[in-house]
């Protein structure tokens, strides 16, 4: 266990650049990235029966699960910091839980307010536990979570249930202080550009707390 949370320490040290360069916050649905399916170091298959972008040695006992944002799976910023993460030696996935649907800032007659209602969180929880129990088939034993705004929703559920051995909350969009307390395991939350620091704080301080 504290070899699993050394190396979750670096990767949060390296998911930290892509929340804090991502603009993320109030402003982060304005700059929206251009989707490339051929983008990262890695390549497609199916995990969950899910299209999945994966990266890594498949001997890794360790895997790591990365949970988009809005933009879904084929974000070039979210596949870098996919293949940084192999560099702690995990095998990193990169689920498509948006279905082949991510948001579309410019489609003016499907708002967030409507594409959100055909995309919950708590799908993507349900669809987040059908990966990692795909992976823990496949013979990977520790897993962590990352989830990028509307993923931290779906990480943090994870971390309440003991699905995971440890949590990363980027821009936490869609936490409250009910889903902290509830927490089971390590658990690191990292604000973005617009973020209020005082409120990742208070989460910080209250999982210490319940921990």
């Amino acid at each position: 266990m504290g070899s699993l949370i050394l190396w979750w320490t670096l990767i949060v040290q390296m998911l930290s650049f892509f929340c804090w360069s991502s603009g993320a916050g109030p402003l982060c649905c304005s700059d929206p990235p251009i989707l490339d399916p051929h983008s990262g170091a890695g390549h497609v298959e199916k995990l969950g029966g899910l299209p999945t972008y994966v990266i890594g040695s498949p001997y890794s006992k360790h895997g790591a699960v990365l949970i988009s944002d809005v933009y879904g799976y084929q974000a070039p910023n979210l596949r870098k910091v996919a293949d940084k993460v192999v560099a702690a030696r995990f095998f990193v996935v990169v689920p498509d839980f948006l279905k082949g649907d991510p948001f579309i800032r410019a489609d003016t007659k499907r708002p967030m307010s409507v594409w959100i209602k055909d995309h919950s969180t708590d799908e993507g929880f349900e669809f987040a536990k059908v990966v990692i129990q795909d992976l823990k088939n496949r013979g990977y034993s520790a897993i962590g979570a990352a989830g990028f705004c509307w993923g931290a929703k779906a990480a943090i559920q994870l971390a309440k249930c003991d699905s995971i051995k440890a949590a990363a909350l980027l821009h936490h969009s869609y936490i409250t202080v009910d889903d902290i307390k509830e927490v089971k395991v390590p658990l690191v939350v990292l604000g973005a550009e617009f973020d209020h620091p005082e409120i990742v704080k208070k989460f910080e301080e209250l999982w210490i707390l319940t921990s």
